[in-house]
């Protein structure tokens, strides 16, 4: 069947989306995407204001091996797009007593693990070793693979690190490392996709290799040039982008999506695709079509939602560099805050952004960008007098460690949190990342890229396969795209 007479509407304009928008109109579909807000990007948008460049939603670029691969698959490479530095170092973790740098090379982590605890270093490099082995399996074996059956988890390498599905990072780690700061450090990296440690399966070790292994990135202008370049390969595949056109209701006719309503006017199509939050999408069916309750999704584990500050300071900031991890109070209990009795956090971790440490074109000469990030869990009250009780507990905090005074110099301060995630990307609870990866929410445990209840209708996105991420929306966009081909 010549599928150039097919269409295909899209819902959502976030990496996923446009990565499936991509995908289809390469293979023949007429593509047309549908975003609710002014610019493309979902929750991967820049705020522009005096000078000062903000990225408001990604701001670490890991994996750079998905990245060449997703344009690759167009004729395409990163360079033709966006000019891409490795970050030298890639991030300072802040102690109470002390500051651990991760370097851009093995050899200097291996110096800084030394230096924390004689002897640590030999751990660590069988550690990320194993973690290389899985990081080989899961971008080749697993994660590009739809998530429609528990078969496809099951490869002669995935049965002999059986044991590492039932295992959580949280033990691997502490098996062979004592020193709190090196455990907070390697447990770090499991927090993109979602869940404690604790309760993440030992297999994902593999982000650590995506840390130390692979190295942190940052893309010349910030994150948002990635989103410009899809957008510009969508277009020049054949992509219809609509900005400012909210979705009002998937239609269906007789057990088939037929189109959506967008602004009160119908727009028909042979399929349906949505990025838009999972459980958003759902809400613009008729309930005989939800294949998922509301008390399906009030049992799931939900990654954190965030604080956000956008700052911008009037001078260059002293001891910092562009990542840095503010881990001087207890890990533990700020998870537990999140996940085991959500409540808005005693004394939070926090992450602090300065792109304009190493890009000078994030912000006016001797000036600082700087982006705040407090994970709390979804779903919290949410009021200005809150933000405000947080502004002050980090920005004291962040000048002790960092021994200098900034509140003076503070010329720009915007905030965003569970009331902007629910009200800018309907996302649920206000959650920021999505759904975490937990084993009972891994791979086809998670909800499906295809309904279960209507044909011709798609779904792809971090609530779904293969998870949460900017790398795996990237993958989940082909994963649906492929499986939308097999549907003409």
């Amino acid at each position: 069947m010549n599928t150039n007479k097919k269409k295909v509407v899209i819902i959502g304009s976030g990496f996923s989306s446009l990565s499936a928008s991509c995908y289809l109109a390469k293979k023949g579909f007429n593509v047309s995407l549908f975003e609710k807000n002014d610019t493309v990007g979902g929750r991967a948008r820049q705020l522009i204001t005096d000078g000062f460049t903000f990225d408001i939603g990604p701001s670490w670029y890991w994996m750079p091996d998905i990245f060449d691969r997703f344009f690759a698959d167009f004729g395409k490479q990163t360079s033709d797009y966006y000019q891409l530095d490795k970050l030298s170092p890639a991030y300072k973790i802040f102690f109470e007593d002390d500051i651990i740098t991760i370097g851009d090379c093995m050899e200097k982590i291996s110096e800084e693990f030394e230096r924390i605890e004689k002897g640590s270093s030999i751990h660590l490099k069988k550690f990320i070793s194993k973690a290389q082995k899985n990081y080989d399996i899961a971008i080749n074996e697993i994660v590009y693979r739809p998530g429609v059956s528990p078969l496809e988890l099951v490869t002669k390498d995935t049965i002999i690190r059986l044991d590492q599905f039932f295992k959580t990072i949280s033990q691997e780690v502490r098996k062979n490392f004592k020193n709190p700061k090196l455990i907070s450090t390697l447990e770090f990296p499991v927090l993109f996709l979602g869940a404690k440690p604790s309760k993440t399966p030992a297999f994902y070790s593999f982000m650590n290799f995506a840390d130390f292994g692979l190295g942190t990135w940052h893309p010349k202008g910030g994150m948002y040039q990635i989103i410009r370049a899809m957008k510009s390969l969508a277009q020049d595949l054949g992509v219809i982008i609509h900005t400012g056109s909210t979705v009002e209701k998937i239609i269906v006719k007789g057990g088939k999506a037929s189109g959506i309503l967008v602004n009160s006017e119908i727009i028909e199509a042979d399929m349906v695709l949505s990025g838009a939050d999972y459980h958003h999408t759902e809400t613009l069916l008729d309930d005989s079509y939800r294949q998922y309750s509301e008390k399906y999704w009030a049992r799931k584990t939900f990654a954190p939602s965030s604080l956000l500050f956008f700052i911008g300071f009037d001078k260059k900031l002293e001891n910092i560099e562009h990542h840095n991890l503010f881990f001087d109070t207890d890990f533990g209990q700020h998870a537990s805050e999140i996940y085991d009795h959500p409540k808005w956090p005693t004394r939070p971790l926090f992450y602090a952004n300065f792109p304009s440490v190493t890009d000078e074109s994030m912000a006016p000469p001797n000036n600082e960008t700087g982006f705040f990030l407090i994970p709390i869990a979804p779903g919290l009250e949410d009021t200005p007098q809150l933000r405000d009780q947080y502004f002050d507990i980090i920005m004291k905090r962040f000048q002790t460690r960092t021994g200098q005074s900034v509140e003076n110099n503070i010329i720009f301060k915007k905030s965003f949190c569970v009331n902007d995630f629910k009200e800018q990307y309907n996302s649920y609870k206000g959650n920021a990342y999505g759904m975490a990866n937990t084993l009972s929410q891994t791979a086809f445990l998670r909800p499906g890229l295809k309904s279960k209840k209507i044909d011709n209708l798609f779904f792809t996105g971090q609530l779904t396969v293969p998870g949460p991420g900017v790398p795996p929306s990237l993958i989940s966009g082909k994963l649906v795209s492929e499986l939308m081909g097999k549907n003409i």
